[in-house]
């Protein structure tokens, strides 16, 4: 279509300055079949003009019968099929011959679709970009479910399109409009539809059950039937442009209570199209009334996942660490779950709570859980050889920090400090290990000639072997005690003998 000033030009060209087809057309940037409609519009005939011959002309017949017996064959494919026959033109061109021949089907006319009050709603998804959440960032996604009489719209926006969700946006809506329609449509959305054949749909299970909970029936439309759920669509459409544009989002709470007002407020202020005399306010009134009255139970839309809780006490969901009892552990706990809580079960047992959070690599933890496996490590670890040495020779933990600080394999000092520990005691170890560290010499081997060099002149000291089923005693520690007490004893004695004489 060209506009009105264009056409007169077209026209004035060839009557008054008797131009040719192909002059207007290339003084005007107009294709010259364009001026050519123009003119047969106006009544002329062009046909008896000279049409210069086309590379395409000896394939035109063939054209014309491949495309009726495949009126949709792509010009792409017929253009590869004429090459082969020796057609040598360009494929842009061949484009454009193609549409001219191809046949037309006629334009397929719609009935106005007309509902009862209360009998119908529609239902769908729509994409709203993304949202950032702490480190994660999701995608934004409405969920829309429009009545078809009134035109009442509820709008609600969740973090991902998955089934829980689904059933969530139909509850809120429902509790949002104290009933819900007897016939829901759909279109192909997997979490309606699960497979289709022609015009058979089988439905989602889930789907079904919310279904048969709350007394309506799910209904898919037919494939490429727009118009059977076209008021879903652009109630889509109206909130992209009347609610979502240029709006600022902080958080996915404060969107949805701005969305929850919108569609109370300024939504429901526009004309009803059923009836041009209500607002949607005042026509959903009246259908609220027709409505199914919902039940006294909600339905289950918590989302249950199994996890596998390995040698950390954390439970993976959504992209998040949740803590867990330590005593938990290597073990498969269930995640019961809902918009704002986690809650992680073991069989009917409640193991933990916590807020949920929507970011991506965070550890959400329960300081008791923290607490409970920081104590019992202590506990453990009492009968580790390096809690020993260190509570039996606390000086040897400076030496152990040297060498960690050296590079030295403290596994195998500690290994050597323990065997001088049994051989020579504590109160010995202690004082070799300090002279070591005063000669910045701290090495298991320095400690061991000193305590050689100390024992010079005395019995050499026998190792003790214990039982393998007194692994315990290896974990007493037996302190020296003070010999000046055994001397106060014997001066204490000397005086009662003086006495006594």
């Amino acid at each position: 279509m060209i506009a009105a000033d264009q056409e007169a030009r077209v026209l004035r060209l060839y009557h008054t300055e008797k131009w040719r087809v192909h002059t207007i057309a290339r003084q005007l940037g107009l294709h010259h079949t364009t001026v050519q409609r123009v003119l047969a519009r106006a009544g002329i005939a062009v046909g008896s003009q000279r049409r210069w011959p086309s590379k395409v002309d000896p394939y035109v017949t063939f054209i014309q019968a491949t495309l009726a017996e495949y009126p949709s064959l792509t010009a792409a494919r017929l253009y590869e099929m004429v090459r082969q026959r020796g057609y040598a033109g360009r494929p842009d061109h061949f484009r454009h011959l193609v549409a001219l021949y191809r046949p037309r089907r006629p334009a397929e006319a719609y009935l106005r679709l007309r509902t009862l009050p209360g009998e119908q709603g529609q239902v769908d998804w729509a994409s709203f970009g993304t949202l950032q959440t702490g480190a994660a960032c999701r995608p934004l996604l409405g969920f829309v479910m429009v009545l078809s009489w009134s035109r009442q719209i509820f709008l609600r926006f969740f973090l991902n399109a998955r089934m829980e969700n689904f059933l969530r946006g139909h509850q809120a809506a429902f509790l949002a409009w104290q009933g819900c329609p007897r016939v829901l449509l759909y279109d192909n959305l997997k979490s309606a539809v699960l497979e289709r054949r022609g015009d058979a749909a089988r439905l989602h299970p889930t789907l079904l059950a919310l279904a048969t909970h709350y007394g309506f029936e799910p209904r898919p439309v037919a494939v490429a039937r727009g118009n059977e759920k076209g008021r879903v669509e652009r109630a889509i459409q109206y909130v992209r442009q009347a609610f979502f544009a240029g709006r600022s989002i902080s958080d996915l709470d404060s969107l949805n209570a701005e969305a929850a007002q919108w569609c109370d407020g300024l939504a429901a202020e526009r004309r009803c199209p059923e009836d041009r005399t209500l607002s949607v306010a005042e026509a959903f009134a009246q259908e609220r009334q027709a409505l199914l009255p919902p039940p006294p139970t909600e339905f289950a839309t918590d989302e249950r996942l199994p996890v596998q809780v390995g040698k950390t006490p954390y439970a993976r969901f959504d992209g998040n660490d949740y803590s867990v009892p330590h005593t938990r552990t290597r073990r498969t706990l269930v995640v019961v779950a809902d918009p704002h809580t986690v809650r992680v079960l073991d069989g009917a047992e409640l193991v933990a709570t916590h807020p949920r959070s929507y970011s991506r690599g965070e550890q959400i933890e329960d300081p008791e859980h923290i607490a409970a496996l920081v104590a019992a490590k202590r506990q453990a670890s009492q009968h580790r050889g390096l809690d020993r040495l260190q509570r039996a020779v606390p000086r040897t933990q400076q030496l152990l920090t040297v060498l960690a600080q050296r590079g030295e394999k403290l596994g195998t000092a500690t290994a050597a400090l323990l065997r001088l520990l049994d051989l020579y005691g504590a109160a010995e170890l202690d004082r070799a290990t300090a002279e070591a560290l005063d000669k910045d010499s701290p090495h298991p081997q320095t400690v061991r000639l000193i305590l050689e060099r100390n024992r010079q002149g005395q019995p050499p000291s026998l190792p003790l072997s214990l039982p393998d089923d007194a692994r315990h005693l290896r974990d007493l520690v037996v302190r020296p005690h003070d010999l000046g007490s055994y001397d106060t004893l014997i001066e204490e004695s000397d005086d009662d003998d003086d006495t006594n004489r």
